[in-house]
C-alpha cells in the first residue's frame, strides 16, 4: 500500500439520485464545509467515507460516483479517521453487556476501541525510547524526550480544557483515567462535551504523527464556545500532518483565523 499525504479534490458525480454534482479542491491542512440544514453537508462527509471503506482504499471505490484525488496522485490508500457529534444510544448494547463494561452510548463505544489503540500507542513508544537509549548516541536522552512529548502535550491539554470541574488525568495509569476531588473516574463518567474532546484529541494522538485526514460532521455541538475556538489549533499542534476535513453550523470554530478556509456547499455545486 502507498499512502496518500492528503486529499487533493473530491468529486461526487452526483449528490442525491442525479442531482448536485460536487467539486471540491481541497487545502492541505484545514477544509470547513458550511452551508444551511438540508443543502447536503453531512451527506457529502459521508459518501466520501463509504467511498474510501474501511481499509482506506482510494482507488477502488466501493460507492459508485466519488472520486478521490490524492497527493501523492499515484497513492492507494489513505489514512482517516472519522468523528461523529451525536451521542445516541448505543446500538450493540447486547454485545457489549457480554464484555463485562458500562458503555450507554455510541461514544462511549468509541472512547473504548480508542482506550486500546492508546494502549497499543504507549507500547509502541516505549519501544521507540529503548531503542534509541540503548543506541548510546550522546543526545538519546533528548530524543527519547520528543517521542514521549506528544504523549506529555496531548495530556497537558486534556488536563487545561478539564481544569474548571477539577478533573485532571493520571498520568500513572496506563488507560486513561481521571481524578476528582479524590475520586477516580472512567472516560464513560465524563460529560457529553467532554467526552467529545476527549475523543477527538486522543483520535488524533494514537494516529502517532502520520499523514493523515481527519472528517468530522459538526464536532461542536456538545462543545463549550472556548472549546470550539480552540479545537482546529488544538488538532494541528498535536499533529501538523493532519488534514482536517469537517462541517459546521458554529461561528466559533473558524473565529481563530479559519474563515478563509470556510467553503459553501453552493460554490463546489453544479
Amino acid at each position: 500500500m502507498k499512502y496518500a499525504d492528503y486529499i487533493e479534490q473530491i468529486e461526487i458525480d452526483s449528490l442525491w439520485s442525479g442531482k448536485k454534482h460536487i467539486i471540491w479542491d481541497l487545502d492541505r491542512r484545514v477544509n470547513i464545509l458550511s452551508g444551511i440544514n438540508g443543502v447536503g453537508k453531512s451527506t457529502i462527509i459521508n459518501k466520501v467515507v463509504k467511498s474510501v471503506c474501511m481499509n482506506g482504499d482510494v482507488q477502488n471505490h466501493l460507492l459508485k460516483g466519488v472520486h478521490v484525488k490524492t497527493h501523492p496522485a499515484d497513492a492507494t490508500h489513505i489514512r482517516f479517521d472519522v468523528i461523529r457529534s451525536f451521542d445516541r444510544p448505543i446500538l450493540n448494547a447486547e454485545t457489549v453487556n457480554k464484555m463485562d463494561i458500562n458503555l450507554a452510548t455510541e461514544l462511549d463505544w468509541q472512547l473504548f476501541k480508542l482506550q486500546r489503540k492508546y494502549l497499543d500507542y504507549q507500547v509502541n513508544m516505549g519501544n521507540k525510547i529503548i531503542s534509541v537509549l540503548q543506541s548510546g548516541t550522546t543526545d538519546s536522552a533528548e530524543q527519547a524526550q520528543l517521542i514521549s512529548a506528544p504523549k506529555k502535550k496531548f495530556q497537558d491539554m486534556i488536563d487545561d480544557l478539564f481544569k474548571d470541574t477539577g478533573k485532571a488525568i493520571v498520568r500513572t495509569e496506563n488507560e486513561i483515567r481521571f481524578s476528582q476531588i479524590g475520586e477516580t473516574l472512567v472516560p464513560y463518567q465524563l460529560s457529553s462535551g467532554e467526552k467529545q474532546m476527549l475523543a477527538i484529541l486522543l483520535t488524533v494522538l494514537v494516529e502517532d504523527m502520520q499523514p493523515y485526514v481527519l472528517f468530522m460532521d459538526e464536532p461542536e455541538v456538545s462543545l463549550h464556545i472556548d472549546w470550539q475556538q480552540r479545537l482546529i489549533d488544538m488538532i494541528l499542534d498535536l499533529n501538523p500532518n493532519v488534514q482536517i476535513i469537517l462541517t459546521t453550523h458554529s461561528p466559533a470554530v473558524i473565529m481563530n483565523g479559519w474563515m478563509d478556509h470556510v467553503t459553501e456547499v453552493s460554490d463546489i455545486t453544479s
